[in-house]
């Protein structure tokens, strides 16, 4: 009697001190939460390694008189040519600026070859490196600068491109975080059909995010680790898609319990237990994933590595604490109208996924066959993927600093707007001037401020920027210079060694991701060939994913090239993100085996009782990754893209068919070398060649 009082106390007590305990977190860091967006860094430069010559131009321009400078162009244009009165506005413009903000010099106007449009390169250190300073600046200028009656004025140049940038990603994190919890709502009232149970995930995801948001700013303050918009935008996705994923599982196998046993306490105990194995491999293949970016040489991709990982870890352990708490708080209530009794039986219907997968065992190799052969069609998408986008096609709708650069680029073809930034010893300033001046490409030096033992040069190369022709220049300018001890940078020196960094993180990170997830597997699965299967399988998804991505980006999208690190970041999320199916799938496989059942039936029921459950899953994954397409940034619309499209054809194609028709086809042999694949075969009795479905998610 005792016992029994005791085991009662804990059914009630448990629940209570995990809902209390989550409550004193989220009072204790939810401020933090807040902060999260502040320490978000957008610079270009804040992408960059460390070792890249632009990225030591930035710093050493920080250490010179006044700090890093703020550079502006203001373009003045009128298409039939500007008259006597445009000049002078524009001339009065600039004098304005002038008077209202300390410059570092002078602006000197330049007038294209046609008449049609004047130029003045303006700069400021007064900003220095706030960037509410920064984009005050900016705004202020741009307030000043205005054209009518035919004359346009834009304010372009790199620092009105930054000021750009983080007003798109200041809004980034409220409207990403609102719009994935629109679509995940009204996913989770259709899978529920219930008024009530679809707000306990969502609630218990919202908690989830905004722990993470805390945990980010841990990172940042503590470690210094590089938090950018990208990274905090798709931190919030994982956290919201992943989270679902694991409460869609974890819900499915609880109504399941909640027919054996009568307390919910006892069905939420053996839930976990049944469904908590492959939930914790599931975030850990993410996580370890996710950590492998630690290696990349990218600032903004080895930041996203533990800022995304702290984010599937927060989603983890909601799921698998807070969540079972409120359920069993709730009761069975929570499922009304669709109440699971003590004792009941799901209603007998016919399995759609058990229909598909019967449908496949029929003739197993060609769908195997099949499948692969599709798969590899798509992926010959990829050789139609445009080259590195361009800094001026990197917004689906164009801001102003884009428009100046492009009204730059046509008007003066024969000179770039944009200088290359030279960062010289001041023992060798002057020769490295001359050289500059002498390599082939370049229009004009011009020297500038010297501080701290550097002097600033500015190069004009004779092509527009971020052409190949300008990159040839930049990279004689190193050739030439680097012997000097010289450093060469400027934003399109950051965008060539954007692009070489992410060729060199490909090469890194893809074989430590595809390691760290295989020992994740064979350690769940306890087999070397079902983990190879899984990771064959999400390969083939990602590159057909890709494939998809190059027959439509340009062609229907319009995009004039592709974010350079598009091909890593899928990688990593579609490989991490992609087995979560495939655990599910193949933990449910080897748990019918262990029982007796045979590799046909096992795969048949596996499917069967997860199969719904792997659809909802990934559908909602995809559906809070596609929200990222309806961004502005061109970068984040394609990556959404791609692991949308993937998760979709690892869902419904590689799950569903290929995984169950392998193992068909492999049968005891799909666990080597465990002890399973030593146990004899028996011929499966025909009642379980036709599964039932049980309850949906």
């Amino acid at each position: 009697m005792g016992d029994a009082r005791t085991s009662a106390r804990r059914r009630r007590a448990v629940p209570w001190a995990v809902v209390g305990l989550w409550l004193a977190a989220l009072v204790l860091l939810g401020p933090l939460a807040g902060k999260f967006a502040d320490i978000q860094q957008n610079r270009a430069v804040d992408y960059l390694p460390d070792s890249a010559d632009s990225t030591q131009v930035a710093r050493i321009q920080d250490e010179l008189p006044g700090g890093e400078s703020t550079d502006l162009v203001l373009v003045y244009h009128r298409g039939g040519g500007l008259t006597d009165t445009d000049r002078r506005t524009a001339a009065e413009q600039v004098a304005e600026v002038r008077g209202a903000y300390d410059l570092a010099a002078a602006p000197r106007g330049v007038a294209s070859e046609d008449g049609s449009t004047l130029m003045y390169p303006v700069s400021s250190t007064q900003p220095g490196q706030d960037e509410e300073a920064r984009d005050a600046f900016v705004d202020g200028v741009r307030d000043i600068a205005e054209g009518g009656g035919g004359l346009s004025v834009e304010v372009g140049g790199p620092g009105a491109l930054n000021t750009d940038m983080n007003k798109v990603f200041g809004t980034l994190d409220a409207t990403l975080l609102l719009a994935t919890l629109g679509v995940v709502t009204v996913l989770l009232v259709l899978i529920y059909r219930s008024p009530f149970l679809w707000l306990v995930p969502l609630a218990v995801a919202g908690v989830a995010a905004a722990m993470a948001m805390a945990a980010g700013y841990g990172l940042h303050e503590l470690f210094d680790v590089t938090v950018t918009g990208q990274s905090g935008g798709v931190m919030t996705v994982l956290v919201l898609g992943a989270g679902t994923d694991y409460a869609l599982l974890l819900i499915a196998r609880y109504r399941e319990e909640l027919r054996r046993h009568e307390r919910p306490y006892d069905a939420m105990r053996t839930a976990l237990r049944g469904c908590g194995p492959a939930i914790l491999a599931s975030s850990g293949t993410v996580a370890a994933g996710l950590l492998c970016l630690l290696a990349a040489d990218l600032n903004s991709s080895s930041g996203m590595g533990p800022v995304g990982m702290v984010g599937v870890l927060a989603a983890l352990v909601a799921m698998t604490t807070l969540l079972p708490a409120v359920l069993v708080l709730l009761g069975r209530r929570v499922f009304w109208p669709l109440i699971p009794a003590f004792g009941s039986e799901p209603k007998a219907r016919r399995s759609l996924f058990a229909a598909m997968g019967t449908s496949a065992t029929r003739r197993p190799a060609t769908v195997l066959v099949g499948g692969a052969a599709l798969l590899g069609a798509l992926a010959l998408g990829t050789l139609n993927l445009s080259g590195s986008i361009k800094q001026e096609d990197s917004f689906t709708e164009r801001p102003e600093s884009i428009t100046a650069m492009q009204t730059l680029a046509r008007e003066y073809p024969e000179r770039s707007s944009r200088p290359v930034t030279v960062m010289a010893p001041d023992d060798r300033a002057d020769d490295v001037l001359g050289r500059a001046r002498a390599t082939d490409g370049v229009a004009e030096a011009v020297p500038g401020r010297s501080g701290a033992g550097w002097t600033e040069i500015a190069v004009f190369a004779t092509v527009p920027p971020e052409t190949p022709a300008e990159t040839r220049t930049i990279e004689a300018l190193r050739a030439g210079l680097d012997p000097q001890g010289a450093y060469v940078g400027g934003p399109s020196a950051q965008q060539i060694d954007l692009a070489a960094s992410e060729s060199r993180d490909r090469k890194v990170i893809v074989p430590l991701v595809l390691a760290a997830v295989f020992v994740i597997l064979v350690g769940l699965l306890r087999s070397l060939v079902a983990p190879l299967l899984l990771l064959a399988a999400v390969v083939a998804v990602w590159g057909a994913a890709l494939g998809i991505g190059g027959l439509v980006f340009e062609p229907v999208f319009g995009f004039a090239g592709t974010d350079p690190g598009l091909g890593l970041l899928s990688f990593v999320f579609l490989v991490a993100l992609g087995v979560d199916y495939g655990i599910f799938l193949l933990h449910r496989m080897r748990e019918e085996s262990v029982r007796g059942a045979e590799p046909e039936s096992a795969a048949l029921t596996a499917l069967r009782t997860t199969g719904g459950v792997i659809a909802s899953a990934g559908v909602v994954l995809a559906a809070t990754f596609a929200v990222l397409t309806t961004l502005p940034m061109v970068g984040l619309v394609e990556l959404g893209f791609v692991i949308a499209v993937g998760v979709l054809l690892d869902t419904f194609l590689v799950r569903t068919y290929l995984v169950t028709t392998a193992s068909v086809l492999l049968k005891r042999r799909m666990w080597w070398p465990g002890r399973l694949s030593r146990a004899p075969e028996r011929t499966a009795p025909p009642q379980e060649r036709e599964p039932v479905a049980a309850d949906a998610p």
